[in-house]
């Protein structure tokens, strides 16, 4: 069984934002491999906490949504970050969800335009020092060819594991084959004996995400047009609280993880050797919080 450990998912829940800090020292004096912060909550504000508390794991945004700030501000900011955690922030951004921004009031535009325009408006922002570097949030072709193009790397968030060897051969056989070229995916994951348990946590934490166009496009790619289109149908018919039951096993045993500890385990390995440099787990519990679910997560490496 493989030893090496990959990286976490770590967001800053309102009323445990020190205990969330204190975790990311935990995580790495355990030796995982990085600490990437979703959107929710202020991940670049995290991001800062963790490059002081921190002295050598990687880190970085997963993702930071290209419309919420000003690119002046989101360049001082990566910078600073960059800069005082000596070069182990990567600063992963995306155009994020129609929904999740018209909450905000924004208007998106098309996504290849927008992310292209951001990078290279972000690079020519005046004396504010060095940026780290860019990865782009990736599902389908386009995206995954434009990050080879303009950034240093891609991070796909519940990806399916049979597809990724379609995903990645976009990229060249140098480009997955750099270390230095980050390709890491988000991939809920839930600990317990209890098998079934585990997996009806994890389909409902994406159940939210089959909701969305662009996710349910890509995953009708990657072989699940069935399931696909029998959410679309509860859609139509507003049964969306049905969702949850069109996501079948073999499509969660692809983007997921659940079960035991050594199931777990030996699921992980298989990431990796579907060309993931870098899986990042996103812990949850059948039994409790994010804290919780971190613990259930540190046994299995004991």
């Amino acid at each position: 069984m493989t030893e090496r450990k990959p990286a976490v998912s770590l967001a800053a829940v309102p009323g445990r934002r020190t205990k969330i800090i204190e975790l990311a020292s935990e995580i790495e004096k355990r030796g995982f491999s990085g600490i990437y912060c979703p959107s929710m909550g202020d991940n670049l504000g995290l991001c800062e906490a963790i490059a002081l508390t921190t002295k050598s794991i990687s880190f970085g945004t997963t993702i930071s949504p290209i419309y919420t700030r000003n690119i002046v501000d989101f360049a001082q900011s990566a910078a600073f970050i960059h800069e005082i955690s000596d070069g182990r922030f990567h600063f992963g951004i995306g155009v994020s969800h129609a929904p999740a921004m018209e909450r905000l009031g924004i208007k998106q535009g098309k996504p290849i335009t927008d992310i292209k325009d951001f990078v290279e408006n972000i690079r020519k922002v005046p004396r504010v020092g060095e940026l780290p570097p860019i990865i782009l949030a990736a599902l389908r072709n386009r995206m995954i060819i434009l990050a080879e193009e303009i950034a240093e790397g891609i991070v796909f968030a519940n990806a399916a594991r049979s597809h990724m060897k379609s995903s990645l051969g976009n990229l060249s056989n140098e480009t997955r084959e750099n270390n230095q070229f980050f390709i890491g995916n988000m991939i809920p994951t839930c600990i317990n004996e209890d098998l079934e348990a585990a997996k009806e946590v994890n389909r409902r934490t994406l159940g939210s995400y089959a909701m969305l166009p662009n996710y349910r496009n890509y995953w009708k790619e990657a072989g699940y047009v069935e399931e696909m289109e029998a959410v679309e149908k509860l859609i139509e018919e507003k049964r969306v609280d049905e969702i949850t039951s069109c996501l079948s096993d073999r499509w969660l045993s692809d983007t997921t993880l659940f079960g035991p500890p050594n199931r777990v385990r030996e699921e992980i390995e298989k990431w990796y050797e579907s060309g993931i440099h870098t899986p990042i787990i996103v812990p949850s519990s059948a039994a409790g919080n994010q804290l919780d679910a971190f613990k259930e997560f540190f046994n299995i490496w004991n």
